[in-house]
């Protein structure tokens, strides 16, 4: 271990190898001169996590977690943010006194979309679209919640109402669900202000179209631009990317980690600049 890193995060994951988590967290370090922090990737099944959290040395000020690890992530906290407890699961686990503390701060990257996308604010009587009802669906539910939406349609192959109807009752969200086919997915955007899409795009073939008459948000960002987003750049309307998302949560955690603010325009810079090397195979 270098004498010269006193400080250490990492992310916990698997498969591991591809996260961009590193080359976020580092530039804000070199950002804002952190010259003794260091991040790294932990290869971490969900039955490992709690091993490696209870044995990491005392350098150690933070875990970012990815799947399949963000339920036994809150498993093992001793402290719990409201906004985990309400998710149902934790992508971020910092060092407190006696133990770690859960939160989850996917919400935030979900927000941070929206705003880019022009519809954190909605108006009264503001319709969501949101495709999907897995891990992901839960902390976009949270974000649109807290924007204001107070009515959101999800799109899914199977009625899972009962798995989200307590955060759709903490957040005070009339949840109506819809069946994935073209034609429902038609009738269920009309009139909405935003799609948010949690599923792989192969689950939306033959919907992209239908779907991209709104504003949207793709949570998929590599590979980039996914059908969804080409459609809904050849419909005219605003497209992100979970670039944004990812970015979005990375800083949050950045700032519960060190106590540092985080430097945002370096952070999302060097992102943009893996996922543009990434993308020209380098």
């Amino acid at each position: 271990m270098s004498d010269l890193i006193r400080h250490r995060a990492a992310v916990l994951g698997r498969p591991v190898e591809h996260s961009l988590s590193p080359v976020i967290h580092a530039a804000g370090y070199r950002a804002v001169g952190l010259d003794d922090w260091a991040y790294t990737r932990i290869d971490c099944g969900a039955e490992d996590l709690p091993w490696i959290v209870a044995d990491a040395p005392a350098e150690f000020a933070g875990f970012s977690v990815t799947m399949p690890g963000k339920f036994a992530a809150l498993a093992v906290a001793r402290e719990v943010t409201h906004r985990a407890r309400a998710i149902g699961s934790a992508n971020t686990l910092v060092r407190i006194p006696g133990g770690w503390r859960a939160d989850n701060t996917d919400c935030e990257g979900v927000s941070a979309a929206l705003g880019e996308l022009g519809v954190g604010n909605p108006a009264a009587g503001d319709r969501a679209v949101l495709v999907g009802a897995g891990g992901t669906a839960r902390p976009a539910l949270w974000a649109l919640g807290r924007a204001g939406f107070r009515a959101v349609t999800v799109i899914n192959r199977s009625d899972r109402s009962a798995e989200l109807a307590p955060l759709a009752d903490t957040l005070g969200i009339d949840v109506r669900w819809t069946v994935s086919d073209p034609e429902r997915a038609a009738t269920a955007v009309t009139g909405a202000a935003v799609v948010i899409s949690t599923v792989p795009s192969a689950a939306l073939a033959g919907m992209e179209d239908d779907l991209a008459r709104v504003p949207v948000l793709d949570v998929i960002y590599d590979p980039w631009p996914t059908p969804l987003a080409r459609a809904a750049a050849d419909n005219g309307v605003p497209v992100v990317g979970g670039d944004v998302m990812l970015a979005g949560q990375a800083l949050s955690q950045f700032e519960q980690f060190t106590g540092k603010p985080a430097p945002r325009d370096a952070m999302r810079a060097a992102l943009t600049a893996a996922l543009r090397d990434r993308s020209c195979g380098a």
